[in-house]
């Protein structure tokens, strides 16, 4: 699962409506537009992280004479060191980062829920955002399967 850059507007959107709709917190309405950019602060300080990590496993790759296919390996070390999600953990630290935003953050009026609930309702759209990749993988092979050589 990947956050594109790309998709971060829709992402927040969603993501406030999601938690202004369920009654998790109270946004006041001049205000919608400064959390909606508190939340993409919050993805895009995700994604500027994780092209650090990757360009950090790159030089390690090089420094040590490493084949390629060890810079996974290489990037989930270097994430754990630094606490940073990457893979299947991505969706826990990105739900953690946005929670403690919401809390700290004075767009926000007010936090109603436990943290375990607004959990449960970034879940399911930082998912259905990040999946794009796997959707659009399996198209492109589905599209290869058609041409000839």
């Amino acid at each position: 699962m990947k956050v594109y850059a790309g998709r971060i507007p829709a992402m927040s959107k969603d993501l406030l409506i999601t938690l202004t709709e369920s009654e998790h917190i109270e946004v006041i309405t001049e205000m919608v537009p400064e959390v909606e950019l508190d939340i993409s602060a919050v993805l895009r300080e995700y994604l500027r992280t994780d092209r650090e990590i990757t360009d950090m496993s790159r030089d390690v790759i090089s420094e040590k004479g490493l084949p390629y296919n060890h810079l996974y390996k290489v990037k989930k070390q270097l994430a754990e060191k630094r606490e940073f999600g990457i893979g299947e953990n991505s969706l826990d630290y990105l739900t953690d980062q946005l929670i403690e935003m919401l809390l700290h953050t004075s767009h926000v009026d007010e936090v109603f829920a436990e943290d375990h609930e607004i959990r449960r309702g970034l879940r399911p759209i930082l998912r259905k955002h990040m999946a794009i990749d796997s959707e659009l993988d399996l198209e492109v092979r589905s599209r290869i399967k058609n041409l000839q050589e």
